[in-house]
């Protein structure tokens, strides 16, 4: 896969997350999008997002907050800062397609740099293929 990807911090968490299902075929995609470099888009949100999931669901500060600059290493990884246009963006998109804040974000940052959204969110899954290309990682 050498086209540029947005990845929801879905996928990310429950590669991290071994007990949840899917967690293996989360992680390989993720393995397969480092090997490869492929271009991965993310608004500057997925840090705090994957980071939070992660100290919750672990109950482990330290390992959440190394695990934040591991995310940074990330090969060909781009950062889009939330600035007042995206988050009007992103405000329209989660108003018309009734998604949460976040998951919005992930899709207008997709919408606006034309990239596939990778997802494993239910209702980005089901609400947005009329307007951009998204699926899950397997």
């Amino acid at each position: 896969m050498k086209s540029p990807v947005t990845v929801d911090a879905s996928v990310f968490v429950n590669a991290l997350s071994p007990t949840e299902e899917g967690s293996d075929q989360s992680l390989a995609f993720l393995d397969k999008l480092r090997k490869s470099k492929t271009p991965l888009i993310q608004p500057t949100l997925f840090f705090p997002e994957v980071v939070a999931s992660i100290a919750r669901k672990q109950d482990d500060t330290e390992t959440a907050l190394l695990l934040a600059q591991e995310l940074k290493r990330f090969p060909a990884l781009t950062l889009i800062d939330l600035d007042d246009s995206l988050a009007d963006f992103a405000s329209e998109v989660a108003a018309k397609y009734r998604l949460r804040g976040s998951d919005a974000v992930y899709a207008a940052v997709a919408l606006r740099f034309g990239t596939q959204l990778i997802s494993l969110d239910k209702e980005q899954l089901e609400r947005l293929p009329k307007i951009l290309s998204v699926k899950a990682p397997y």
